[in-house]
Parts: structure tokens; sequence; C-alpha cells
């Protein structure tokens, strides 16, 4: 099972050279995948969670495609309607040629109205464009330098049907491990990926809704262990946890990060 982490790309402490180091950490720590996140239109819906300055997630990893030489790269998730499908599979096609075969698409629906509004594209039509999105990915993205993997976001009925007809995994974001092992007990998917949360305690973390990845250090091993007895062949870390504060001091992340990399590396 691979490990990845979702890269803040977005907030007052983020710039070229915090996602560099984020980029040099996440691979030398002997992750797997890094990951961004994706917003075209900095509206207050959006500002309110994710500040600017947010970095476009194609130039983004393109970029950290030459600062890095073996960690997978990937978005969690592209919101597929702001884009033509057309153009998705170019950008997607010339990323995963100028990685080496290293990229990895994350899709969703979305969930900021303002947003889709600034960019002309009817919200209440999302699901439907998402759907006509994949339809014309799955026909268009081009396999001369290895398939790219589509991994599909959200967990509700419709996400999950997008899953089996269109995608390669499930990828639900910060769900409990009660919740997706629900849904895995239901449904027959052809993949699973999961984003969890990471955010290590000094004490055991007992609420009966605790998210997958918040507890003791041992609780996230735990988690992981029985994310692998699920089937996921990827788990990616999510250390933001809201305040865009955190952006400006990214070293709790990386030491957490550092603890379950080395810890997770010595398990059989």
């Amino acid at each position: 099972m691979q490990l990845g982490v979702n890269v803040p790309n977005f907030g007052p402490g983020t710039d070229p050279g915090v996602l560099r180091d984020w980029a040099r950490i996440t691979e030398g720590l002997g992750f797997d995948l890094l990951m961004v996140s994706d917003h075209l239109v900095i509206t207050p819906d959006v500002a309110e969670r994710y500040p600017e300055p947010f970095y476009e997630p194609f130039t983004t990893l393109s970029w950290l495609a030459g600062l890095t030489t073996r960690v997978r790269l990937g978005t969690t998730v592209l919101v597929l309607p702001y884009r033509h499908p057309l153009a998705v599979a170019r950008m997607a096609a010339n990323l995963q040629q100028l990685s080496g075969g290293r990229f990895v698409l994350g899709v969703g629906v979305g969930w900021a109205r303002r947003e889709y509004d600034a960019l002309g594209v009817p919200f209440g039509a999302r699901g439907r464009l998402t759907d006509e999105c994949l339809g014309v990915l799955r026909e268009a993205l081009p396999t001369g330098y290895g398939r790219i993997p589509v991994w599909i976001g959200g967990s509700s009925a419709a996400a999950l049907r997008r899953t089996a007809e269109f995608g390669d995994a499930w990828h639900p974001l910060r769900l409990t491990l009660g919740a997706m092992s629900g849904v895995l007990a239901e449904h027959r998917l052809p993949g699973f990926a999961p984003r969890i949360a990471l955010r290590l305690t000094d004490a055991p973390v007992t609420a009966p809704d605790r998210p997958a990845g918040v507890g003791t250090l041992e609780q996230v091993l735990a988690d992981l262990e029985q994310l692998r007895a699920l089937g996921a062949d990827s788990v990616v870390f999510d250390p933001f946890h809201g305040d865009p504060e955190e952006t400006r001091r990214p070293q709790p992340a990386w030491r957490d990060l550092a603890a379950v990399a080395a810890h997770w590396r010595t398990r059989p």
C-alpha cells in the first residue's frame, strides 16, 4: 500500500519556496505520492477556507515534476466542470509525459457555488457535467506514456456510481473507518484510495466519530492497517486542519509525517 501527502497549495504561508520544501520532504521521507487541491477563482466562499495565494494544480505539479524524481503527482481533487474535458486531457497528458508517467488524476464535482457562478458554469448541472467530462476523458486520455489513473472523489451515491463506471479508484475525503468500511461492504468498486486526516495527539482519541488519521501514532498506524485490510491501494494524508494560518507553520505537519513514515516502514 502506497502512502501520499496532500500538500497545501494555498494560504498565506505558501510560496514557491515552501512548495519546494514540501516536495523535498515528501519525497525524502519516502512517501509515494504528492497531491494538491483545485480552485480557479478565489471567491469569498472559497477564500474563507482556502485563501490566496492559491496555486493552480497543473501548473504547480508540472513545476514540482522537475524538482522530484520518484514521487507520483496528483490532484485531490480537480473540479472537472471548471475546464473543458479536452483541455483537461491535454494538460493531463502533458504532465504525464513531463513527469515520466507519474501523474494521478483525482476528480470531483466541487462545492463552491459562487466559484461556479464566476466561471459561468451552472452549479445545478455540476453532476451531469462531471459525468459528461468523465465520458470524454475516458476516450481522450492518451496511453502512450502510461495509463493515467482516474480517482473519483466524493461519497454520495452519484460519486460511487461514477467510480464504478469511469474510475480506477474510489477517493473518499476524510471519512471515518466505519463509514468507508460500510460503503465498501455494499458496493463493488474498482479500487480504493482514501484521503484521510493526519493529526497526531499525545492521548488516544476515543470519540466514536474519530476521523481516520486522527489520534496517537499507534492509532494512526492501526488505521493504516485497517485501510490496507479494506483493500486500499494508496492512502493520502491531509495534514491541513482548516486554519489558513497553519500554512505559515508547516513544521508540525512535517514532524507528524516523519513519525508515521519512520514507524510504518518498520511494520511487516
